[in-house]
């Protein structure tokens, strides 16, 4: 049984609505709005303040992410799409597991909702050095340039399987994954 007008179930906004006195399709258009959503440093989801602790919500708006070119976070629907607020990445790395050794090691992360990547050409493994203080940090790229953030103790993992390679009087310490190096910082020659 159907109440009401042809629009009146459409939970779109009414621009957006198929169909006019013409009987043509209008084409679906997204609404950009500001959801109160923000992905503190640490992993943990907000939603108006407070932490979203059910994670398969999370886990959920998480598959609707994206970055865009200008380095902003959204989520994403067929109807919608609201910029979040996102404090240094969307996810953290928080285990590493490997297999392998040298050029044939293999490393995989698990991020903090439980998604693993297999490091290599695919999923890069960077790092950005505090001009402050020359404190490391290292990120993984995850899919369509959302990154994770390796964890201090994953990284101290990431070290103790390093090997350094030298060239012009500097060596560069880093890891092999999937048969690529990955820089992970230089020692200077003496």
């Amino acid at each position: 049984m159907k109440v009401g007008n042809d629009g009146a179930n459409d939970k779109r906004p009414n621009e957006t609505r198929p169909g006019d006195e013409s009987g043509e399709s209008l084409p679906l258009t997204v609404r950009d709005q500001r959801f109160d959503i923000r992905i503190a440093r640490d992993g943990t989801w907000f939603h108006e303040g407070d932490p979203i602790r059910r994670i398969e919500l999370v886990k959920l708006f998480a598959t609707v992410l994206r970055r865009d070119e200008a380095g902003d976070f959204w989520l994403v629907t067929p109807v919608e799409r609201g910029r979040i607020v996102v404090e240094d990445t969307p996810f953290v790395a928080v285990e590493m597991a490997a297999s392998g050794s040298g050029d044939e090691q293999a490393l995989s992360f698990r991020t903090n909702l439980d998604e693993w990547v297999e490091c290599g050409p695919d999923h890069p493994i960077r790092v950005v050095h505090n001009p402050e203080n020359g404190e490391p940090t290292p990120y993984i790229l995850i899919r369509n340039g959302l990154e994770a953030r390796i964890l201090r103790p994953v990284y101290y993992e990431m070290v103790d399987r390093a090997d350094t390679r030298g060239h012009d009087g500097e060596a560069e310490v880093g890891v092999w994954s999937k048969k690529v190096f990955f820089a992970l910082g230089r020692l200077l020659g003496e």
